[in-house]
Formats: C-alpha cells, sequence, structure tokens
C-alpha cells in the first residue's frame, strides 16, 4: 500500500470509535458531550493562563463551541450555533514519526499537535520550524529533551531511550488539572480520563500522551475534541481585561506558569553544575522550584501563592538563617537568575527586565544580609511588592527600533469631511501607528473594529487628556474625528 493510500484510509476511519475497555469512575475526568460541551469531574483543579485558580459551581461545563458569553463556561451557545464535534477530513493524518538521535529516540505525531509553539520556541537547536527533519534529537542534552517532550501541551512529543515511547520519561506526576490557555485550547495534565457520554475513552493518535493533551475550546479544530491550532486562524479570543488598568509584573511576566519554568531551568540546569552554588542547594525539597516561583508570584503583584502554601515572608527569612551566603554566591545566584529568565522566554522589553533585575539584586542582597552570622530579621515583615522601576511600564514611551510612523499615518490619513459618514476603516483605524497598536495589544487590539467600539469610550477619555498615545497628544483635527465615530456606535 502507497503513503498516499495509508493517509486516505488513515482519513476515511472513524476516530470517534472509543477504545474497547471502559475507564473506572473513580478516576478523574472529562465527558466529552454530543454536539456539546466538556462536563468535568469536581475534583479537577481549573486555573487560568497566569496559574490563578477559577472557581466554579457544579456541574462544571466547560465551552467547546467557541461562542459562550460565559467563557470559560458553556451557556449554551452550541444549541444556537448548530454545533457538530465531528473531525474533519482536512485534518493532520494520524502518523506517528521516529527521530534517533545519539541518547534518545524522539517521537512526533503532527496529527496531535496543537501548534503551541513550546518545542520551537524554546529548543531550536532540535525543533526546527518549517524544514525538515523536523526533530534533530542530538542538537541538546537529553534533559533539555525531556523538559521539551513533557511541556508540550498537545502529548504530541515523546521520548525513549529505544525505538519505543517510554511513558515513564514522556510524561510526569502532577495533580489533575486544566488550564484555559489565553485565546487557546484547554490544557490538561495530571492523567485525566477523557470519555465519551457512555464513559468510554475517547480514542487518540499514535503516541500520544494520556498525561497531558489539549483540547479544542475554539469550535473549529480539525480533530475533535482534541486542539489542532485552528483558533489562530480562527481569531480566536477571551474577553479582553480592563484596557485602563495597568498590568503588574505577574501578568507581563505570563504569571505562576512562566515563573516556574524559569524557577525550574535555574535549579536544574545551572545550579547542579555550579561549585559555588551546588553545595548551597544540595538539601534542598523537591519542590523548592515551584516555592521560588510562588514567591516571585506574590512578590510580582500576583496571588498569595507564598502566604497560602508556604507561609509569608517570615518563612522565606527563616530559609536564609544562618547560610552564610557570600557575595559571590549572591552575584552567581543574580546572574543564573537572569539566564533563566531569558531561557524561560520571560518578556525581554526594557521595561519588565529592568523591574526584574531591580528585583533579583535587591532580594539577593537583603537574602546575603540575612544569613549572616548573628542576623536578626525584623519579625512580621510582609511580602514586598514589586513593581514598575519609575512607572516605566509597557507602552510608556516610544520605541527607538520603530521609525518616525508620524509622517506615515499623516501620509495615508484621510479625514472625513463634515458632512461625510466616519468609517472605521478608511478613517479611524490609519489614525492609530503600528506603536500604538502594540502598546495597547497586552489588553485590546487597536486594529480592530470591534474591540475599539467596545471600548471607545475608555479610549476617548485618554484621547482628550492626552495620554494616548504616550509620546504626544493628537491634533485636535484627530480626535474630533473619533468624537464623531465614537458617538455614531451608541
Amino acid at each position: 500500500m502507497t503513503q498516499d493510500n495509508l493517509i486516505q484510509d488513515n482519513l476515511n476511519q472513524d476516530d470517534s470509535i472509543q477504545q474497547p475497555h471502559e475507564t473506572s469512575a473513580a478516576a478523574p475526568r472529562i465527558v466529552v458531550s454530543h454536539n456539546g460541551p466538556y462536563r468535568v469531574d469536581g475534583s479537577i483543579e481549573i486555573v487560568d493562563h497566569l496559574g490563578i485558580p477559577i472557581v466554579a459551581e457544579a456541574p462544571v461545563r466547560l465551552c467547546r463551541c467557541g461562542q459562550s458569553q460565559t467563557k470559560p463556561f458553556c451557556d449554551d451557545s452550541h444549541v444556537k450555533r448548530g454545533f457538530v464535534d465531528a473531525k474533519d477530513a482536512r485534518r493532520v493524518p494520524d502518523r506517528l514519526d521516529v527521530y534517533e538521535g545519539q541518547q534518545a529516540h524522539v517521537f512526533d505525531n503532527r496529527g496531535s499537535c496543537a501548534h503551541s509553539g513550546f518545542c520551537t520556541d524554546r529548543l531550536r537547536s532540535v525543533f526546527h520550524l518549517g524544514r525538515e527533519p523536523f526533530v534533530s534529537p542530538s542538537g541538546a542534552r537529553l534533559d533539555e529533551l525531556l523538559n521539551a517532550v513533557r511541556k508540550c501541551p498537545s502529548g504530541a512529543l515523546g521520548i525513549g531511550i529505544g525505538p519505543a515511547r517510554d511513558a515513564a520519561l514522556s510524561d510526569t506526576v502532577r495533580a489533575p488539572r486544566i488550564e484555559v490557555s489565553k485565546d487557546g485550547p484547554y490544557r490538561i495534565t495530571g492523567h485525566v480520563e477523557l470519555v465519551n457520554e457512555e464513559g468510554v475513552r475517547m480514542a487518540r493518535n499514535d503516541g500520544a500522551s494520556s498525561e497531558h493533551f489539549s483540547l479544542c475550546r475554539c469550535g473549529s479544530s480539525l480533530n475533535k475534541p482534541f486542539c489542532s491550532g485552528m483558533h489562530w486562524s480562527a481569531g480566536f479570543h477571551d474577553p479582553v481585561r480592563d484596557p485602563l488598568r495597568e498590568p503588574t509584573l505577574f501578568e507581563w511576566a505570563g504569571g505562576y506558569p512562566a515563573l516556574l519554568d524559569m524557577t525550574r531551568i535555574f535549579y536544574s540546569r545551572y545550579v547542579p553544575e555550579d561549585p559555588l552554588l551546588g553545595p548551597l542547594f544540595a538539601e534542598m525539597s523537591p519542590d523548592h522550584p515551584e516555592r521560588v516561583a510562588a514567591w516571585l508570584s506574590e512578590v510580582f503583584g500576583g496571588p498569595p501563592f507564598y502566604s497560602q502554601r508556604y507561609g509569608g515572608y517570615q518563612r522565606m527569612v527563616s530559609q536564609h538563617l544562618g547560610k552564610r551566603i557570600t557575595g559571590e554566591q549572591r552575584a552567581l545566584w543574580a546572574t543564573y537568575m537572569l539566564q533563566s529568565a531569558e531561557d524561560a522566554g520571560l518578556p525581554s522589553d526594557a521595561e519588565f527586565r529592568a523591574a526584574f533585575v531591580a528585583y533579583v539584586e535587591w532580594g539577593s542582597r537583603i537574602a546575603l544580609e540575612n544569613s549572616g552570622d548573628g542576623a536578626k530579621p525584623p519579625p512580621n515583615m510582609p511580602v514586598p511588592k514589586w513593581w514598575w522601576v519609575c512607572n516605566a511600564s509597557p507602552g510608556a514611551r516610544a520605541s527607538a527600533t520603530a521609525g518616525d510612523q508620524s509622517a506615515e499615518v499623516e501620509a495615508s490619513l484621510t479625514l472625513p469631511g463634515a458632512d461625510e459618514p466616519v468609517r472605521f476603516d478608511d478613517h479611524i483605524r490609519p489614525l492609530f501607528r503600528p506603536m500604538d497598536r502594540n502598546s495597547m495589544l497586552f489588553a485590546f487590539d487597536l486594529w480592530k473594529e470591534a474591540d475599539v467600539i467596545a471600548h471607545r469610550q475608555h479610549i476617548l477619555l485618554r484621547l482628550r487628556a492626552g495620554t494616548m498615545p504616550c509620546d504626544g497628544a493628537w491634533p485636535d483635527a484627530y480626535v474630533t474625528a473619533f468624537e464623531r465615530w465614537a458617538a455614531d456606535q451608541t
């Protein structure tokens, strides 16, 4: 049989056929309703993309048609839309590719991929976007390969020392959890059973992980119920946050998951190999990276994860007493922490890095002071709260690399006549330069009419006050045009 015939045969199969055995009723599970929502076992924690728990009342029903007005929860919009959960014949075929390396074999099934980009963005020496071979297993250390495979949200990747996927290496032990990713799929971890309404397991592609996988919530996947990355082309978006509220450092960093990636890299990649830092952390608890990530989350303006899970400031201080940290150890700690932030892909803009470096320097010097002989740190101190340095926040400056965009705007701009209707595409959108748009993308898109309509009053307040754009107020004629357009949207 030719490869084309194999692919066609695969596409003709009914992938909704379940595994022949039923699952344990005691296992945490997600039930895939036919043409309807996901019904979630109440024992599974649900968090947002920042790692903040989402409170839900039982029974929990999660939207998967993409149209709910109460995302991530179902409001029965699937009924009005006529949502159908059948797989699409255009989906990528179910085919497991095996790549042999010096240390291990890496397995990949493009038919399971959700295109989150974790592998190609974070380990480019192994995973190659847009070129073949897609995987070069000898391009990184074994621990880096393991991390990349385990962080693959879709479970498309696997690893084995021999020519068979080893679940003990490819998967990890985690509590059951559903992460509602930003503008993307539900990311499931912790060996959650996925079953149909009869309680029978849903079929998986060859080589797919049962410990972690991604479920579609935009309604457009070609591989339902699993995500196929169609949320990108479908333009799927969650409701936008308050555009006038400045993001915290915690939010800008990417929340607890991003900070945890960083601390795990720090304590697994840099600390063990350093002769000065290695002995200092040789007896740390296995969950030490989680503790530090929880501390940074709280310090950077996020939820009180550290105080709730481990204790407050006094608990943190107690971990440094008597350690006799040296100035050289402190400097190395700070250097490796900054490198780990780079490796983990934390934001690289000047404003965030200025605040991040400031805290790393300040916090590590406080730890040095508290670790000395005879140190008596003041009791009952609150957990410190860190913010943007000198009000240098995202969008507070004009970028030098953006060039002079004012001339481009003026050249393409046609203001409406006194009796002419004000149109968004012709008159309003051209007023916003690329730098203006980029400065607000954390909240909404200035080039999308629906977003600007939703936030027109907030935008108008800032335009009138001269605080938007950040590099100078609009001319009166621009503001008047926007006022006329905004008034027509009532």
